[in-house]
């Protein structure tokens, strides 16, 4: 009887080994996924290009900038983007991981090379060299930034962080010495009393800035799904979007509990103007995702969350 637990207890820790050996995790900052909550929306500036499933794409499937393997495409063991600060032997390292409440701090990081030194060399994809993404541990605070890059490598942005608690920072980008992108993550503590929000229930309709964006598509677990988001105003569909970072709109889902990162850009290979904005998706996993639809109209970013239920298929 020893000897049968012994040898379970020994398959147990290979398996967690071969999951979890290409990167360095996040550990204890990425609980299992939620199943019910309520969150509050933030408007976000800019651009990410990372994905948990890079097939969510059509032209530049691909995790951070480059071609990386789609979540959809991945093993079903493997560690999806979102929860490792280190791969490949990159890591993000942030030069401070808190900042105080202030509601605005200047966040600086660097990503340190597979030589110990930070990278000063990247590719621009969809117009930028990096996006940073951040949020809140609640998904009830979402901001996309652009950073910008010294001679040293150390990068730099000021950021809202107006509320406080758990944050987790992912920056999504592609070395010039590499062929796929990387997204990197690690965590942030914003000092203050946190009040923890629920994830809103999921809906197909989110009301943001006076403009109306609907959801249509329900996708299943590991098979391909169309999502289509629909922009109108004032009861006008919307059909001179500005093209943002050379697309119509961009798509953040963020998997509810362990915050794997997913990132998407639209089905059509150039800008059309809306009003509808569609994105070929594929999640890997049932269950709940916080989705955040970024568009440009009239000189303003805008930011439409949705909570989106994943069922098995």
């Amino acid at each position: 009887m020893k000897n049968r637990t012994a040898m379970t207890l020994l398959g147990f820790l290979v398996a967690v080994a071969a999951v979890f050996g290409g990167g360095y995790l996040i550990g204890s900052s990425a609980p299992a996924i939620a199943a019910t909550g309520n969150a509050d929306e933030d408007t976000a500036d800019g651009h990410g290009d990372g994905a948990m499933d890079e097939n969510m794409t059509t032209s530049d499937a691909g995790s951070g900038e480059g071609s990386h393997p789609a979540a959809g495409e991945h093993p079903a063991d493997a560690v999806p983007p979102g929860l490792a600060v280190s791969e490949r032997g990159y890591t993000l390292r942030l030069e401070s991981p808190s900042v105080v409440d202030e509601g605005r701090a200047d966040l600086r990081f660097a990503i340190d090379g597979p030589d110990g030194r930070p990278v000063v060399d990247y590719q621009r994809k969809h117009e930028k060299e990096l996006h940073l993404i951040a949020v809140s541990r609640d998904l009830a605070a979402f901001r996309h930034v652009h950073p910008t890059l010294a001679a040293d490598g150390t990068w730099s942005v000021p950021l809202e962080l107006d509320r406080p608690g758990g944050w987790h920072v992912y920056a999504d980008f592609t070395p010039q010495a590499e062929s796929d992108g990387l997204v990197l993550a690690t965590d942030l503590t914003v000092t203050g009393q946190l009040t923890p929000q629920g994830l809103p229930a999921p809906a197909a309709t989110a009301e943001i800035d006076g403009y109306r964006v609907v959801l249509a598509g329900q996708p299943a677990a590991g098979e391909q799904a169309e999502l289509t988001f629909t922009v109108t105003r004032s009861g006008r569909p919307v059909t001179d979007l500005t093209p943002y970072l050379g697309a119509d709109g961009h798509l953040v889902a963020l998997r509810a509990g362990d915050l794997a990162y997913l990132h998407t850009h639209p089905q059509d290979h150039e800008p059309t103007g809306g009003p509808q904005i569609r994105f070929a998706a594929t999640f890997p996993t049932a269950g709940i995702y916080r989705v955040f639809l970024d568009f440009e109209h009239a000189g303003q970013v805008h930011t439409a969350p949705f909570t989106v239920v994943v069922d098995r298929h």
